[in-house]
């Protein structure tokens, strides 16, 4: 039996935002349980994805969070927002961040991914560049690079967890 795959936008409903305190919690927790101390990643959470502070963030104009559904059961999540310093080299451009995307770590459907990050990029169409910052060991950066993002040579560092990150752009 084929998947059904579906990306869509999410907004503060009752049901929108338990949708995202459990992708956000899930997906960091995979992400940087296995980089960095516990503690700091439970503080990472409640700081950047607590009931309150995702509120505040989805009910932003800044930002569009976007959830990929397979079978109707919700797997991944991306955020794109127009907050955030721009790497120096397109600074002067109309640009747009991929701030947040992630996929829980048993959906390998390649499938899924490419469903979120198609939707991202729909979004992101009208502007001159796209930018997003990865902590240098997400197994996503090659998939990024195959979808016309380039890594940029400047490391950087992801503030609250202290992982080395790149930055990637594409431009259009």
């Amino acid at each position: 039996m084929d998947s059904k795959i579906i990306t869509k936008f999410t907004i503060a409903t009752e049901q929108g935002m338990d949708t995202l305190l459990y992708l956000t919690q899930t997906i960091a927790r995979e992400k940087f349980l296995s980089l960095v101390p516990k503690e700091k990643v439970e503080n990472y959470l409640s700081e950047n994805f607590s009931e309150k502070t995702l509120t505040v963030e989805v009910n932003s104009m800044s930002n569009q969070w976007l959830v990929v559904y397979t079978n109707d059961k919700p797997v991944g999540f991306a955020r794109i927002t127009s907050k955030g310093e721009r790497p120096k080299n397109i600074a002067h451009m109309r640009a747009i961040r991929i701030a947040d995307f992630g996929v829980i770590k048993e959906y390998t459907n390649p499938a899924i991914r490419q469903s979120l990050f198609d939707k991202c990029l729909a979004v992101c169409k009208s502007y001159e560049a796209v930018w997003m910052i990865e902590y240098s060991g997400n197994p996503f950066i090659d998939f990024f690079e195959s979808e016309g993002f380039a890594k940029q040579k400047e490391t950087m560092e992801l503030d609250e967890l202290q992982l080395c990150a790149v930055c990637l752009i594409k431009q259009s």
